[in-house]
């Protein structure tokens, strides 16, 4: 112990199937007149009942579905002149984590002095006007319930981290059943970063008590029912465990954050446009191993937490769970190499040099990675 540790979660968190009806009742009763709701078209006929009957109550509602993909800063600049044309009081998110990531971004900036420029130079600090709601479609970021946002910065060619309590939500909504029509290589992806969000928040240098328990217990829930949910979309048990350990590892990114797998991940996202979850998922295994050295005792804990077989010798059992992840891996037909993903070997000092840069993460993981620790993973990898 001995270090103090920050945790700040949504002052409203409801849970569960059905939990967008109480988001229907919370904001008819809230009072809020005007609500900018940034979502995806694919879940427009889901939430098509829930937006009349808010505006029923004689709230203006202006809906969003413009992300698609990663956000830029640009994408969120472009979105900043309409939502603030709108003036809203109150900004929603539902989708994955780059919409709910844009949604938060916006939520702290409209109707502020304040622009994230001068927040991320250090000179200011945000101060959210506007109340904040998320509702995720997807069982993986934990954005729901994390103070980070990420955004794809074109004039570094790399990705950003705007990290701040002004960012997480004021009510988080996570309704199961708004992931039913995920199609599995999404459940799969998204999954396994929710996963990653937990082994890499229980094996931490900042690791403490509370994150522990609710990393390990995330580890456990999504490493016994991701592939149900990814072989029947439509088991609503296994959609909402999953869900749930997805949350716990979003309750970690504030106090502990996660560590080397997102720091090497980042440059193919950035460079390469790999998907998050993707890029995660295929560096896991290479940076567990890695790590092992520095922390035998908590991956062998992961690995017991994954259903496998106390084998009596802690390097055993962890070894044991990084190949158990492999066979997740490949289970999901996720790719298992940089090859598989048309990386080449030339191609790996440029991104171990980006990669090592991003030590608001580097800093947190078990074992330390140099920029030669950084080309080595990846050279593994290939």
């Amino acid at each position: 112990m001995g270090s103090i540790t920050v945790i700040s979660n949504p002052s409203r968190l409801v849970f569960g199937s059905k939990s967008l009806s109480t988001f229907v009742s919370d904001v008819k009763e809230s009072g809020l007149q005007r609500l900018y709701v940034l979502t995806v078209s694919e879940i427009m006929s889901q939430l098509e009942s829930a937006i009349n009957h808010i505006k029923e109550n004689g709230c203006e509602v202006s809906v969003n579905t413009e992300i698609r993909q990663e956000p830029s800063f640009d994408d969120y600049k472009k979105l900043l002149s309409e939502v603030d044309e709108f003036k809203p009081d109150g900004v929603v998110g539902i989708g994955g984590g780059s919409v709910l990531d844009t949604a938060k971004l916006l939520a702290a900036t409209t109707g502020s002095e304040v622009s994230v420029q001068e927040f991320l130079a250090g000179k200011e600090q945000l101060k959210r006007n506007t109340k904040l709601i998320c509702l995720p479609t997807t069982s993986g970021t934990g954005s729901e319930v994390s103070p980070n946002a990420i955004f794809f910065d074109p004039e570094t060619a790399g990705k950003v981290g705007v990290i701040d309590p002004q960012l997480v939500p004021d009510a988080t909504y996570i309704d199961p059943e708004l992931t039913l029509s995920v199609p599995p290589a999404v459940t799969a992806s998204t999954g396994l970063d929710a996963l990653t969000h937990c082994i890499e928040a229980y094996a931490n240098r900042f690791a403490n008590p509370i994150n522990d328990l609710l990393a390990l217990e995330g580890i456990k829930l999504i490493g016994q029912n991701l592939r149900q949910a990814f072989v029947d979309g439509n088991d609503i048990t296994a959609r909402e465990k999953v869900a749930l350990g997805s949350m716990y590892g979003g309750m970690c990114l504030g106090p502990v954050n996660t560590g080397a797998v997102h720091a090497l991940a980042y440059p193919l996202g950035s460079t390469y446009k790999i998907a998050h979850g993707v890029s995660n998922a295929m560096l896991l295994p290479f940076v567990l191993e890695y790590n092992l050295e520095a922390a035998v005792e908590k991956y062998a804990n992961v690995a017991k937490a994954l259903d496998v077989e106390d084998k009596g010798d802690d390097k055993k059992t962890a070894l044991a769970g990084i190949e158990l992840i492999r066979d997740m891996i490949s289970e999901f037909k996720i790719p298992g190499r940089l090859t598989d993903l048309n990386i080449g070997e030339n191609e790996i000092e440029e991104m171990a040099n980006s990669a090592i840069k991003i030590q608001r993460l580097l800093k947190n993981n078990v074992r330390e990675v140099k920029l030669q620790d950084a080309i080595d993973i990846y050279r593994k990898a290939m």
